[in-house]
């Protein structure tokens, strides 16, 4: 990375290992696996590979909403990817996720397995597998739809543009801290006018576009990402405010945040979840 304002991109860029920040241990220019090691296998037909970001969020929210309903069926259990530690390029995981990206699910209910990968994929796949928090109505799927494609694209902005630039970059720089400030203020602005006459994202009801959009920009505005909440004033997104604290008194969305967590306060860290009665007896503050 260039010391200087100044930078001019050479004719051909070329990977400095040392670049890269906070990241740098693991950040490439290249796909594949690093080391031999296979993955973990529990009971249960679920067998997800994640850590506690927004992203995997998502995810072990998702289930928890399933197991609150009285679905059994998606019991899960939910091993620890530490990606800081490259879990992510063992052999194992790239083979169910060649992007070595978490969070990555296979489910085993089935006779030949099935791997799904990409939170947006998951959410959509386990909606559909259980018919649950999707709209049945072609129309209101689509608008269901089209909110959570919606977060797929806009949340880079947020976490590797605004974030990357705002609180883990070596070196603070104006432009690109302006340039994705103004982005993510622009989208919390979209979602404020979306739930001004609206209690959840689509449809006034609970879908899976509320579970993808609410680890990202409902994290954001309860001050819980970046450290950020003052700078970009998101106490003035007062509709974002309202339905981010309704998601959070959700009983499911507080085990979902638990599940693979690694930070924060140790009695709300599960590292690894296989059992309801894990988040009594296994959460960090127990071991």
């Amino acid at each position: 990375m260039s010391k200087s304002n100044n930078y001019m991109p050479p004719k051909k860029w070329t990977w400095d290992k040392e670049n890269g920040g906070k990241f740098a241990n693991i950040n490439r220019p290249i796909s594949g696996y690093t080391s031999e090691k296979d993955l973990p296998l529990g009971k249960h037909s679920f067998q997800l590979y994640s850590q506690g970001t927004p992203n995997g969020v998502k995810v072990t929210i998702m289930l928890e909403e399933l197991l609150s309903l009285g679905i059994t069926e998606a019991e899960y259990d939910a091993w620890l990817i530490r990606i800081g530690n490259g879990d992510q390029f063992t052999s194992g995981f790239v083979e169910i996720n060649p992007n070595s990206k978490i969070p990555s699910l296979i489910d085993n209910s089935i006779e030949k397995p099935i791997r799904v990968f990409e939170s947006g994929s998951i959410l959509l796949y386990l909606a559909d597998k259980f018919n649950q928090f999707i709209p049945k109505q072609f129309e209101k799927r689509t608008e269901c739809l089209n909110w959570l494609f919606w977060q797929m694209a806009s949340a880079p902005y947020l976490g590797g543009g605004f974030g990357h630039f705002y609180a883990y970059a070596p070196e603070k720089f104006e432009y690109p801290i302006d340039r994705f400030s103004m982005e993510v203020k622009r989208q919390l602005d979209v979602l404020d006018k979306q739930l001004l006459n609206n209690n959840y994202i689509c449809c006034n009801e609970y879908t899976i576009a509320d579970i993808a959009i609410w680890p990202w920009y409902g994290a954001l505005v309860l001050g819980r990402l970046y450290g950020a909440g003052e700078f970009l004033d998101v106490k003035s997104y007062k509709n974002v405010v309202r339905w981010a604290l309704m998601i959070d008194s959700r009983e499911a969305v507080k085990r979902g945040r638990m599940v693979n967590r690694i930070n924060g306060e140790l009695d709300s860290q599960l590292h690894e979840r296989h059992d309801a009665k894990d988040f009594i007896s296994k959460t960090q503050d127990k071991i």
